[in-house]
């Protein structure tokens, strides 16, 4: 009985290129998507054995298709994919319970690897990927959004940062100044009691900001 796998990416000659890759292996492509929203759907019709997902697409990212993938199927594995090695991202595939974060570069011995690694319930953090997230992890559980004093624009900055932008891409999604995001980003970061983006992000997830 082959693994059966969902593939979610926004782009056409990536998801095609996942089919010819796992030609002829015991992984089988059972459903694609192209947003995340339609990832959620798919997971529930489809019934993979294995998601892979793509970090950043539009309707929903994968960062978010995970967490709700997460409520209802909480043992599913899920694997995250992306161009982007950002730590930001990393924490909160960690924090949502991703089985591993792949970069788009690997070859296909490792993609197919991973995919039976996630089948197994294998946990495929490497330690350094685990060491850059560590301190944002261990960030103090702090009380429910309401018990902090963050003002609406603050709320709605935090959300932006726990997606991966940058000042500059906030600062042109909710249009307003580049220096006018980096004053909310230290407002938000010294309500809430951490240091960094990457605490900040961990600690959204956990508020159920994002």
């Amino acid at each position: 009985m082959g693994i059966k796998l969902l593939v979610a990416d926004d782009h056409d000659v990536v998801r095609t290129g996942i089919i010819c890759l796992l030609q002829e292996t015991d992984i089988d492509v059972v459903a694609l998507a192209s947003t995340g929203g339609e990832a959620v759907e798919l997971t529930q019709k489809a019934k993979p054995d294995v998601v892979l997902l793509d970090v950043r697409m539009p309707g929903g990212d994968g960062l978010t298709a995970l967490g709700r993938i997460r409520l209802d199927h909480p043992h599913l594995p899920v694997l995250m994919l992306s161009n982007y090695d950002n730590p930001t991202y990393v924490a909160r595939a960690v924090a949502l319970g991703a089985n591993g974060y792949l970069r788009k570069d690997i070859s296909r011995d490792e993609l197919i690897d991973a995919i039976r690694r996630a089948h197994r319930e294998e946990n495929l953090w490497t330690r350094d990927e685990l060491r850059r997230v560590t301190g944002a992890l261990a960030a103090p559980r702090l009380g429910s959004e309401s018990e902090v004093p963050l003002t609406q624009r603050e709320a709605e900055v935090l959300r932006h940062v726990a997606r991966g932008l940058t000042n500059r891409q906030i600062a042109e999604e909710i249009g307003i100044s580049y220096e006018t995001v980096k004053e909310h980003i230290q407002n938000m970061l010294r309500k809430i009691g951490v240091s960094d983006r990457t605490q900040a992000a961990v600690w959204a997830v956990r508020q159920g900001l994002v």
